[in-house]
């Protein structure tokens, strides 16, 4: 396990994330890379320190835990100094393939986020489907951009996403990117929610819309709530499948 900084010229400051590495590395050979997203309120270190993902190290990957704030991992619409989604694609993955032996390009690229994190996935899966070969949305908050909040979280998601019916936030929505996005280049999605937490019933939804256009993807539900003892759960079929879509070390 490594803790690391880096200056993101994104969010023009110093930004950490936590790296697993295999326990020995074979001298010139480049390893796929897993970015892991952290939830509303949570950090880098939730994903080591809640689940026990870091063991698939071992299996000839690179796990890079990302902190991500309260952010969804967005260009904020109201905070243009809030660049976290340039800071993740840009400036975090460019770290990560200077520092560590990691392959490069799509097919040696995965991402997997819970709950908020989960959201940023789906998105990105839709939005920006060159940068990785396989995604997995743990209980993502699919629906934020349309659910109801109290004045305060209301008040913090339109600084993120920016008002109701904006640009900047239906451009943000995975149910209405669903409808646009290319099924024969969007990666392999994993997708799952616990049978008994709220957000059982949107995501059921949105899978109804990938099964509907046809996007390479399975829908998984286990039961539990909106936790991580739901979410750690549901990391070994998620590996499983990351294992059949992404290319090995070389």
């Amino acid at each position: 396990m490594q803790d690391v900084s880096f200056y993101s010229a994104a969010l023009q400051r110093p930004m950490p994330y936590r790296v697993f590495l295999p326990a020995k590395l074979v001298p010139g050979q480049k390893l796929p890379v897993v970015y892991l997203l952290h939830g509303g309120n949570g950090c880098f270190r939730d994903w080591s320190n809640r689940s026990d993902v870091a063991q698939y190290a071992a299996r000839g990957l690179i796990l890079v835990m990302v902190q991500g704030d309260f952010s969804y991992y967005q260009n904020a619409a109201l905070k243009p100094e809030d660049k976290y989604e340039d800071y993740l694609l840009n400036d975090l993955i460019a770290d990560v393939e200077t520092r560590f032996p990691a392959a490069k390009g799509r097919e040696s690229r995965a991402i997997i986020g819970i709950s908020m994190g989960g959201f940023a996935v789906a998105k990105l899966a839709l939005s920006r489907p060159e940068l990785f070969s396989f995604v997995g949305a743990l209980s993502p908050s699919i629906d934020v951009c349309n659910r109801r909040f109290h004045l305060m979280q209301w008040w913090r998601l339109t600084n993120i996403f920016g008002p109701v019916g904006s640009k900047t936030r239906t451009m943000s929505d995975p149910f209405l990117l669903v409808q646009s996005a290319n099924p024969s280049v969007t990666p392999y999605i994993y997708l799952t929610a616990g049978e008994q937490e709220p957000l059982l019933f949107p995501n059921r939804r949105f899978a109804a819309h990938l099964r509907e256009r046809n996007f390479a993807y399975e829908f998984r539900t286990k039961p539990g709530g909106h936790d991580w003892g739901e979410w750690d759960s549901q990391i070994p079929g998620c590996f499983d499948s990351l294992f059949q879509h992404i290319a090995p070390a070389r």
